[in-house]
């Protein structure tokens, strides 16, 4: 039985705050609880509400997926413009975050189950770890009950005074944990982390980057995580949880969440009106065309979505539409460290032959021979080829978009000059509107 389910019970008591200077009753008042259970499952819960708007901007941004029909289309235009999607996709992130914000927070600041605090602090990491990548500079909030007058806590602070904070989340949590919650999909040591090695890395901090994403490696075995031998079976409803997911959002079409439902699955797919044909075709020219040998191919492509006019793909078909909404959103997985893992030992001087040796595994998997360390021989060409790498494998995942911005690669991938300032998302102007001014918007908007 997925998580979302159990919290259906112990939501009845939680009231949604509308913004940021409210907080449910339950926490308000948590200082009488004794049973922090109810208030930590809606922190999970929350990560449902970033689900659909990670998606379309970590793929829909970047070169793996287009928007077709107007005002989305402003996704592919690096403009002023996305400010009109506030309703659709920013609204809601970032409601969903601060309120799984303020439910780890209650957690954090008050219960006496050192486990309970570790994975509170998990999920706080992870919420202003997507928030950071988002938006940049944002307001922090460590307190479970702040205050409702003081405009002070609604002021943005800097990316890297957001990252101490998750930093030392995540560290904490690392301490607290153990690996007892994979089975069931909760916060873990090992997510823990993995999410560090992969905070380190957005930072370009890749000497820090190494030994958490090392510890992730050597420890899988021991925890039960190793890659599928079936790149196919990582994903689809009956794969949920499966060896090689190191987190994941449990989703359910049976729950409505602050999106409303988590529907990443069908924007992928082409089941959403505003784009039917979503696939950009950048991406199977990154295969290699029609023809590759590469066996992601075909999970990562709809084979059967040709189009009879074009005569090319226009869907993915990564999430079956068996499935439905009932698809896991993978946060963390093996592959996805053992990727990093090997950018951050190429960037800190690692010989090519050692680095390459790394992605064996995960090509081997797809099909693929070993990458020739005698041709990809610098360190600029193993960096190209990590990223190569990744883009294939973490493709329709979110990863792409937030890729390209942290290795500066964006306009080189995009085929233009984007301006820096469009790395970053709008901050949602009602945000802006409703701190009057206190909460700015980012340049561009």
């Amino acid at each position: 039985m997925k998580l979302v389910y159990i919290l259906l019970g112990s939501l009845l008591f939680m009231t949604a705050c509308e913004d940021l200077e409210q907080f449910p009753p339950n926490i308000e008042s948590s200082n009488s609880l004794t049973d922090f259970t109810g208030v930590l499952n809606a922190a999970y819960f929350y990560q449902l509400g970033s689900v659909t708007p990670m998606a379309v901007m970590g793929d829909f941004r970047a070169d793996n997926a287009l928007m077709l029909e107007p005002p989305y289309t402003e996704f592919d235009v690096f403009g002023p413009n996305l400010t009109a999607m506030e309703d659709q996709f920013f609204g809601p992130f970032y409601t969903a975050m601060y309120k799984s914000i303020l439910s780890a927070n209650s957690v954090i600041e008050n219960s006496t189950d050192a486990s309970d605090v570790g994975e509170a602090k998990f999920l706080r990491a992870l919420s202003y770890f997507k928030l950071v990548r988002v938006f940049g500079a944002v307001p922090i909030n460590l307190e479970a009950a702040p205050s409702t007058t003081d405009p002070d806590i609604l002021v943005r602070q800097p990316a890297s005074d957001v990252y101490n904070v998750i930093i030392a989340d995540l560290q904490d949590a690392i301490s607290a944990l153990d690996n007892s919650g994979l089975s069931s999909g909760r916060a873990s040591q090992i997510a823990a982390q993995a999410l560090l090695g992969k905070v380190y890395v957005q930072q370009g901090d890749f000497s820090s980057a190494e030994a958490p994403l090392a510890a992730v490696i050597n420890g899988a075995a021991a925890a039960g995580i190793s890659l599928q031998s079936d790149y196919a079976n990582i994903f689809g409803v009956d794969n949920d949880l499966n060896s090689e997911v190191i987190f994941a959002t449990q989703v359910s079409g049976s729950i409505v969440d602050e999106y409303g439902f988590s529907e990443f699955w069908s924007w992928y797919g082409g089941l959403d009106t505003k784009s039917l044909e979503p696939l950009d075709q950048d991406l199977v020219a990154a295969f290699g065309g029609e023809n590759t040998a590469d066996l992601r191919f075909p999970t990562v492509v709809d084979t059967s979505s040709r189009s009879s006019a074009t005569g090319l793909y226009t869907a993915s078909a990564k999430y079956p539409q068996t499935g439905g909404p009932d698809h896991d959103w993978i946060e963390l997985r093996l592959a996805d460290v053992i990727l990093l893992r090997a950018e951050a030992a190429n960037e800190n001087g690692t010989s090519a032959e050692s680095v390459l040796d790394q992605l064996d595994g995960i090509r081997s998997r797809a099909g693929l021979a070993p990458l020739d360390h005698t041709v990809i021989n610098t360190q600029d060409l193993v960096r190209q080829a990590i990223q190569d790498e990744r883009r294939l494998e973490l493709a329709f995942e979110g990863q792409r978009w937030f890729d390209l911005v942290r290795t500066g690669t964006v306009s080189a991938e995009m085929g233009e000059n984007v301006n820096s300032q469009y790395y970053l998302f709008p901050i949602p102007v009602s945000e802006v509107l409703a701190s009057f001014g206190v909460i700015d918007q980012n340049d561009g908007y």
